[in-house]
């Protein structure tokens, strides 16, 4: 494993690529968002706005929204600065946490409708254990039932624009399939970086066809007749979570992790409170089951919450990387006891049966045992 020398992303990062000098490609793109025009940015999104507002009342564009700091700044922002009127629509949290109702409710309190959609959980438990046993991702269903259902709202009710956060793989580093993906999201997206599988393959004696409607992303036919268009957010204006977690804080009454405390010194971000295997308490607080899949990201790729969530502050200049550093050492790959009752019990698995699976995922090129405890071969540096 290798370590990124301006962040703390090593290149067991899926897609991710380092240059010569050992920066990786979200560094590099860090770098160049200081040269943006984003003035220039803002005027090419407002004259889009223009040719698309509703001139009848009728919902001009779909935010998908978890009710977290990032989804919420976008639809407030549409809403009561750039004059739209969106529709929310969510795929239901798995296990939602008590800060995620209270700040799905708060927000909705500011005025807005909303679509909840509900996943069928005897068909949707059942991908979920499945999918954790075979590829160490319990999240990997839900997320592409989060892909297609706004794609498939806004195709039903004719609805052109859906309005997404920041093009991760550009952000983030990855792979990015063309200049317009940044901007666009579209099909060829969605089935290669996104998805990566037909849910179609996960039809077995349990699971038929017809579960999984949910999952399927919209005939291709059907969306160009429409003419939804996916946008990028984070395209026109600087993507920031630190920032977008302010700008949250101060328009409503977004709530934090309440358990805990944080050795986070940043404005604005309270020091009660702190998300186990990780540094913030902002950040992906909607959903219990979050906690395990990002320490499976852990045990897989060797590096977890802390070290995703340290490096995206030190690329946007909000820590050092070396305060990033202590901190990630410190709570990367730290076990999220709080939720795992809450797991178990979700995915109706033992504890012997949850560490046999996740043991299985541990590559020898990246973990060793010494003295009887599993150990990283190349610790964070």
């Amino acid at each position: 494993m290798r370590y990124c020398k301006k962040c703390l992303m090593p290149d067991t990062r899926p897609r991710i690529i380092f240059n010569k000098d050992g920066v990786c490609n979200a560094c590099e793109y860090a770098e160049q968002k200081k040269r943006i025009d984003w003035e220039a940015r803002r005027r090419e999104f407002e004259k889009m706005l223009d040719s698309c507002r509703s001139k009848d009342g009728y919902w001009d564009c779909i935010v998908p929204w978890s009710s977290g700091k990032d989804s919420s700044t976008i639809a407030y922002k549409l809403k009561f600065e750039f004059r739209m009127n969106p529709l929310l629509v969510t795929v239901a949290p798995q296990v939602q946490t008590e800060e995620g109702r209270h700040n799905q409710q708060a927000f909705l309190d500011l005025g807005f409708d909303h679509i909840l959609f509900t996943l069928n959980p005897k068909v949707h438990r059942k991908l979920a254990r499945k999918h954790f046993i075979q590829c160490g991702d319990p999240w990997l269903a839900w997320t592409q039932a989060v892909n297609s259902i706004p794609v498939k709202v806004a195709t039903a009710l004719k609805i052109p624009n859906v309005f997404y956060a920041e093009h991760g793989e550009t952000e983030y580093g990855g792979k990015v399939l063309s200049k317009k993906h940044q901007k666009e999201r579209d099909l060829a997206e969605v089935y290669q970086i996104m998805i990566g599988q037909d849910p179609k393959e996960w039809i077995d004696d349990e699971i038929s066809l017809n579960d999984l409607a949910p999952y399927m992303y919209p005939n291709r036919g059907d969306i160009e007749r429409v003419g939804v268009k996916a946008h990028y957010f984070g395209y026109y204006f600087r993507w920031n979570a630190y920032e977008n977690y302010l700008y949250a804080k101060k328009n409503w009454d977004f709530m934090t992790v309440q358990e805990g405390e944080t050795e986070l010194d940043l404005p604005g971000v309270p020091k009660k409170g702190r998300t186990q295997g990780t540094l913030t308490n902002y950040d992906s607080i909607d959903d219990k089951l979050d906690n395990i899949y990002y320490y499976l990201q852990y045990i897989k790729f060797g590096f977890g919450r802390a070290v995703r969530d340290a490096s995206r502050l030190i690329q946007n200049g909000v820590i050092t990387r070396q305060t990033g550093l202590e901190l990630a050492k410190k709570y990367d790959g730290e076990f999220p006891s709080r939720t795992f009752e809450d797991f178990l019990q979700w995915m109706e698995l033992s504890e012997g049966e949850f560490w046999k699976v996740v043991d299985s995922f541990r590559k020898p090129e990246i973990w060793e045992k010494k003295k009887g405890e599993w150990v990283l071969r190349y610790p964070l540096q």
